[in-house]
């Protein structure tokens, strides 16, 4: 594998590789799909089908395989560079149509591969080779794309809680429609410690909260931290003061149709409010790939053309 020594790329093949496992996916039924970036080397590293597509297109193929073969289990590995910029548009569609994809976001808010640049994800003010005084630009951030593409799941984990990591990828195979599990990885080289708000383990307990469908939001060392409403904003409290008991917390739904409290709890950031992973949004509807090949055959199933020459005699014609 050519990934540095160190790099958070390592942790979710991994995690992939146990996902897959899990799933009992046969590789003659999978396809691994990818841009360029170093996360976009995966397709080489999986005992799959594999195609290593041109900066920023991997969701294009992806959607044409997965269309032209339902059957095929499609997973596209995208970086924030490969997916937000040059491949912003392909990713939005894909949401938007709600391909049957399961589309890995890796999130280490630089250009790995290209040794440096800033990315849509670095932070303002981000100092790098291509902005030595620090980046004006605002972030994208991903869940946000999400959501506003009428998304239907989303997910997040840290490369080194490799549980999360595998329990989101699971669910996002057997989400039916467009999953995005964003990957928040380190880049040891050019980006050493993008995540350490969450990532430092002597800080994650208070720092980030893991998601789980149906369960209170609590989290904390002590267990003792929970999500509550405060208007319509959410606010973190603590359980035993000023009257707070277990009852008060909010319990997750992950299923519900209105994305509201999903997208609050995605954009939730420090240092006031936890980092939200696990699966944050999960609801159903028509996926793209159904809904075109049941077109194909109803058009079919009705048509009076049925070979070729058929299908000549219906366009104006003469003889001579």
């Amino acid at each position: 594998m050519r990934f540095c020594p160190g790099c958070g790329d390592h942790a979710i093949l991994n995690s992939l590789q146990k996902a897959m496992a899990q799933l009992e996916l046969s590789p003659s039924q999978t396809a691994v799909i990818s841009g360029i970036g170093c996360s976009s080397r995966m397709p080489h590293y999986l005992s799959t089908y594999g195609f290593n597509t041109i900066h920023g297109r991997g969701a294009a193929i992806a959607s044409g395989l997965k269309t032209s073969n339902p059957a095929l289990s499609v997973w596209l590995m995208t970086g924030d560079g490969d997916c937000l910029a040059i491949g912003g548009n392909h990713f939005i569609h894909c949401l938007r149509r709600n391909v049957d994809l399961n589309i890995v976001l890796f999130n280490n808010r630089i250009y790995g591969l290209t040794k440096g640049q800033y990315s849509p994800t670095s932070p303002k003010g981000f100092v790098s080779k291509s902005s030595p005084f620090g980046t004006v630009e605002r972030p994208f951030r991903p869940a946000e794309l999400v959501m506003g593409a009428r998304g239907t799941f989303f997910a997040r984990t840290l490369d080194v809680d490799l549980q999360n990591t595998v329990e989101c990828l699971v669910a996002a195979a057997r989400h039916k429609g467009a999953a995005v599990v964003e990957c928040l990885v380190n880049c040891v080289i050019f980006n050493n410690g993008a995540h350490n708000y969450i990532a430092d383990r002597e800080q994650r307990a208070d720092h980030m909260i893991t998601l789980r469908h149906g369960e209170k939001m609590i989290f904390g060392k002590n267990n003792d931290k929970g999500l509550v409403l405060d208007g319509f904003n959410l606010k973190v409290a603590t359980i035993g003061e000023n009257g707070i008991t277990e009852a008060d917390i909010l319990v997750h739904d992950a299923h519900c149709a209105d994305d509201t409290i999903h997208r609050k709890l995605a954009l939730m950031e420090g240092p006031d409010m936890p980092v939200a992973v696990g699966v944050i949004r999960d609801v159903e509807e028509e996926t793209y790939d159904e809904a075109v090949n049941r077109q194909i055959a109803e058009v079919q199933s009705n048509s009076k053309v049925h070979c070729f020459d058929q299908l000549a005699l219906t366009a104006e014609h003469w003889e001579i």
